[in-house]
């Protein structure tokens, strides 16, 4: 059965790899694409929304300009090959959709474009209209201005948060495998895995952080953290193999990660930003209530990491280190460090002001 056949979802983001663009030689597969271009084009046509998130700029620049190891011997070698890929790579996609009669835009972002609230509201605003417009945007992460300390790294995660900002029902991640094996499938008895309802450490475990085509620089871990972004947006994910003819169309095997309740747009933002300015490490018993729908308060915070200004963006972790949730944070670092542990009566002579309730208020925070 097609992967997301419409109407069940209105609104899709796919996103194909690097091996799946560009031959070893690093050429466009041609043929391949003309084929993804058609089912896109049918898609469109029962009324079906398409976001294409587009591997190969590295890979395509790499051999323009003979650069060694596929562009990726430094970040200025693939900053250089990004920018020159990305002028081939984007006209491709043009020629391919318009042959079927499609208009294609690009948007190239990095990861400040969706993790600062307002960037990422105007990313959303522009993909509303361009695919109320019937356009399809062909997305990228900006490598030529990204840093390896800034970006997201990998388009499987980059796709998963498009899917947010476009408000997506589904994503497929095209790549070079068919799915989630209970192993490594090159080994063995690997049992591929057809539906996970729920992303736990069973599940993680079974991640293998290779890239099979060494092209690409996702693996399964990223491609796990995808689906638990989409997820938490209300977006199921399927990875799927794209080493075949229309894979959209075609009969597949695939992965499929089930989608949860939707959480409000806010609290999907918060829980699918892959930064933050600091860690508040909390005991078991305050776990225990942000499980229960409860705010943070400071008599259960045991130790405060990083620097962070009242209003950004932290992270909650257990006892054993686990991430917890995301939030807003109602203080600063270094007051949150002073009142860590104390109870509410103590704040005020500790700070020196009339306090504030909580460390992070539960309105403004979303649950990992």
């Amino acid at each position: 059965m097609p992967l997301f056949p419409p109407p069940s979802c209105p609104r899709l983001v796919v996103k194909i790899g690097s091996a799946l663009l560009v031959d070893p030689e690093g050429a466009i597969r041609r043929a391949w694409l003309e084929g993804i271009a058609a089912d896109i084009a049918a898609r469109h046509r029962q009324g079906q929304q398409v976001v294409v998130v587009s591997s190969g700029a590295i890979a395509l620049g790499a051999r323009r300009l003979k650069l060694a190891r596929g562009g990726r011997a430094s970040l200025e070698d693939a900053q250089a090959a990004a920018a020159t890929g990305q002028i081939a790579l984007s006209q491709v996609w043009a020629e391919v959709l318009g042959a079927e009669g499609i208009t294609a835009a690009q948007m190239l972002v990095t990861l400040d474009d969706l993790e600062d609230r307002r960037r990422y509201l105007n990313a959303s605003a522009t993909l509303d209209r361009l695919l109320g417009l019937g356009v399809v945007p062909i997305l990228n992460e900006n490598d030529s201005v990204a840093t390896e300390e800034i970006r997201f790294g990998d388009n499987d995660r980059l796709a998963a948060r498009v899917a947010q900002a476009a408000g997506a029902q589904g994503v497929v991640l095209l790549s070079d495998i068919d799915g989630l094996y209970d192993r490594n499938p090159a080994l063995e008895g690997a049992v591929h895995i057809p539906r996970v309802a729920r992303i736990d450490a069973r599940i993680e475990a079974m991640a293998d952080r290779g890239s099979g085509s060494g092209m690409g620089s996702g693996g399964m871990v990223s491609k796990l953290e995808a689906a638990r972004i989409a997820n938490a947006a209300g977006a199921e994910l399927a990875i799927a193999s794209g080493r075949i003819d229309r894979p959209l169309s075609a009969p597949a095997r695939h992965t499929l990660f089930e989608a949860k309740k939707a959480a409000t747009a806010r609290k999907a933002w918060m829980a699918g930003r892959l930064t933050a300015k600091g860690t508040i490490h909390v005991d078991a018993g305050a776990a225990k209530a942000l499980a229960g729908g409860k705010s943070l308060l400071a008599a259960g915070a045991t130790r405060i990491e990083g620097s962070f200004a009242r209003g950004d963006l932290v992270l909650i972790a257990g006892p054993e280190g686990k991430p917890l949730a995301r939030g807003l944070t109602e203080y600063p670092s270094e007051d949150a460090a002073r009142i860590a542990g104390r109870r509410s009566e103590d704040h005020a002579a500790l700070l020196g002001y009339a306090p504030r309730s909580t460390l992070v208020h539960r309105s403004h925070m979303a649950l990992l």
